[in-house]
């Protein structure tokens, strides 16, 4: 097998596309998964618990799944709130695609796939969604939510699904003190191993 991770920009593994049947926003579909990403095979047990312990998306704006590997994040928010605009990124081409394919699928306009760099600078975000890829490094994580989370519109909440023994505890003290002013973090909940935190633009 190569030696790749799904944070590697692009899997030298051959893709062999596959259909994944799962339910989003209530919506039963059959879209498109392969090797070479983030939980290829199934909505992974953090996104689950993130889907279950977050509000509903608001009805429009910009949104960010950061980190969307196929799409279970950024598919349920684009079906939940169709006004709005969702950022699905990743580093990963691979997952890039899928998540177009599955978004033409579920008939979605208003999902934007974009690698990191390709967000305008200007796009503040009503809600960002993530499971964040803990796997790339403490440094490489903590540069990634410094970067991202200022963004947030005033009034406006990011959560975050991150294992309880990968460091949620350690990353929300880190979150606490590292944030602008006007930011806030709390353990929303805790299950399956999981905490979700929400960070709130006030």
């Amino acid at each position: 097998m190569p030696d790749e991770h799904y944070f590697s920009s692009r899997p030298a593994s051959a893709p062999q596309l596959r259909p994944l049947h799962v339910t989003l926003a209530g919506r039963q579909a059959v879209l498109t998964t392969a090797g070479g990403i983030f939980s290829p095979d199934r909505i992974d047990v953090g996104t689950q618990v993130l889907l279950a312990n977050s509000p509903v998306a608001p009805p429009g704006g910009h949104f960010l799944d950061l980190g969307c590997g196929w799409g279970p994040i950024a598919l349920t928010l684009a079906l939940e709130s169709p006004r709005a605009t969702v950022w699905a990124v990743d580093v990963n081409e691979r997952a890039l695609d899928l998540v177009r394919r599955n978004a033409e699928t579920l008939g979605l306009d208003n999902v934007n796939t974009v690698r990191p760099e390709d967000v305008p600078a200007d796009v503040r975000f009503m809600t960002i969604r993530s499971n964040p890829p803990i796997r790339v490094g403490k440094s490489e994580l903590h540069n990634m939510l410094e970067f991202w989370l200022p963004r947030l519109e005033a009034d406006a909440d990011a959560w975050l699904v991150v294992a309880r023994n990968l460091g949620s505890d350690s990353l929300q003290r880190w979150l606490e003190t590292t944030l602008p002013d006007g930011f806030s973090v709390i353990r929303s909940s805790t299950n399956k191993g999981f905490r979700v935190l929400r960070v709130r633009h006030k």
